[in-house]
């Protein structure tokens, strides 16, 4: 490829991998589509072939009507669609012997460079007759369509267009309909290379939001409330231009403030606490950016007037945190489903004298994605009819190992909380964090501010 100065900076995005600074320039918006659209034609032209032929499919058909999207309809679309359009149908036809995909729309209209408009109006009217045709002319052994009982984000087809499809589908082949949960659900979990070296630079913006909001450049000890703090991180990602996929929470624990649910940032926190020295900071916080999302958890402690580090007794509470962490992600293991993982963990974690907590999830193109869900924060036991229970551990997949340890605090008469959260991959060699992982607490302020250094 001739390299031009349009192009040189998009490369830059993919050239990440080999250095060991990642870069924070967000890209403006044409670039990220022309991104966007080369990493869906990788996925079309390199992934989805074998994703079907793994999976039996070899007809795969999504419908969406406007507003109405199918979640993963959703990801099929070039950058300039924000939605589908009318009714959308996308049909994927996978001859293996010929080593073919064909990428089709029912739609006057090609969906962007990826997939070809195969329906004239003019010729035939009736956009379902032309779906019909194309299905006759291939004669599928299976028809893949998005229904599920497990997977939420695999059960994009609404009633409505299942029922005109069934009644529109010739007779012979309505027991060659099947659920495509499995294809749908490995098409959202499987990342690309080049996604990978993407996710790198997301989570590095990421973990410098958290950085910048703990500090003294946003937080004033016995001024700054939790809430301002927030709402600071939430400008910040618009500022910069990207979207966050859930509102950040920061929460407080202190000396004088009984351990409640981990979740209490939902459940009756209150909304507003002043930040102070002594204070046990902890952060939720997530980017949308080139159509992948993180999720982080981190933890900041506010010092007081005399200290210069944190105290070690919370130092070797962050310890245990990154312990549990370390046991789970060992346990991690392909073809194992998200409850025999979950249960493995939660016991070499106990034995280790840990009191944790596991609910760890998927991540990538959304923030709760489809794949192996490991425990959640009510079902310790696991996670009964549903992908924790049924589905494995697959290779390529991007998870937020989410979790957190209760330790008891002899100095402060009270449990305290280590609640982490940071974006690990899970590949052919085994599991990897995408950018490192918080090992130690962030300072507020910074020691060598304080020391004049």
């Amino acid at each position: 490829m001739k390299i031009t100065i349009k192009n040189a900076r998009l490369l830059f995005v993919f050239l990440l991998f080999t250095i060991p600074v990642i870069s924070q320039d967000i890209l403006p918006e044409n670039e990220r589509a022309e991104v966007v659209d080369q990493l869906l034609a990788e996925r079309f032209n390199e992934l989805l072939p074998d994703l079907m032929d793994r999976s039996g499919i070899d007809m795969w058909i999504l419908i969406s009507r406007e507003y109405n999207e199918d979640p993963v309809l959703r990801t099929m679309l070039p950058a300039t669609w924000l939605n589908a359009r009318r009714r959308t149908i996308l049909l994927f036809y996978r001859n293996k012997a010929e080593k073919t995909i064909e990428k089709l729309a029912v739609a006057r209209y090609d969906v962007g460079k990826n997939i070809s408009s195969a329906w004239d109006k003019e010729k035939e009217p009736d956009q379902w007759k032309r779906l019909m045709q194309l299905i006759v002319e291939r004669d599928p052994s299976k028809i893949g369509l998005n229904f599920s009982k497990d997977h939420n984000i695999a059960d994009g087809l609404d009633k409505t267009d299942y029922e005109e499809f069934m009644e529109n589908l010739p007779k012979k082949y309505h027991k060659r309909v099947v659920s495509a949960e499995q294809l749908a659900v490995r098409w959202i979990e499987t990342r690309t290379d080049r996604e990978m070296v993407i996710y790198r630079q997301l989570v590095s913006i990421t973990r410098n939001i958290i950085s910048e909001a703990f500090s003294e450049e946003v937080i004033t000890p016995g001024v700054t409330t939790t809430s301002e703090v927030e709402w600071w991180m939430r400008q910040k990602v618009t500022d910069l231009g990207l979207e966050t996929w859930f509102h950040p929470t920061v929460d407080i624990q202190r000396t004088s403030e009984e351990l409640v649910s981990h979740l209490y940032s939902f459940s009756g926190r209150p909304e507003d606490m002043v930040i102070l020295p002594g204070d046990l900071l902890h952060c939720d916080f997530g980017i949308s950016y080139l159509r992948l999302n993180t999720d982080c958890q981190q933890l900041a402690y506010v010092l007081k007037p005399e200290e210069t580090e944190a105290p070690d007794f919370l130092k070797n509470a962050f310890l245990d945190g990154n312990k549990v962490q370390d046991l789970l992600t060992k346990n991690m293991r392909e073809g194992r489903t998200g409850n025999e993982i979950l249960a493995s963990a939660l016991s070499d974690a106990r034995e280790a004298g840990l009191r944790p907590a596991i609910y760890t999830h998927p991540l990538g193109t959304y923030g709760h994605s489809a794949g192996t869900t490991i425990g959640m924060w009510d079902a310790q036991g696991g996670v009964m009819k549903d992908d924790g229970e049924n589905y494995p551990l697959n290779p390529n997949t991007v998870y937020a190992i989410e979790l957190n340890t209760t330790v008891h605090i002899p100095e402060w008469k009270r449990d305290i909380r280590i609640m982490l959260e940071e974006a690990g991959f899970f590949g052919s060699e085994g599991f990897r964090y995408v950018n490192g992982r918080q090992t130690e607490f962030l300072l507020i302020p910074r020691v060598n501010d304080r020391l004049g250094n």
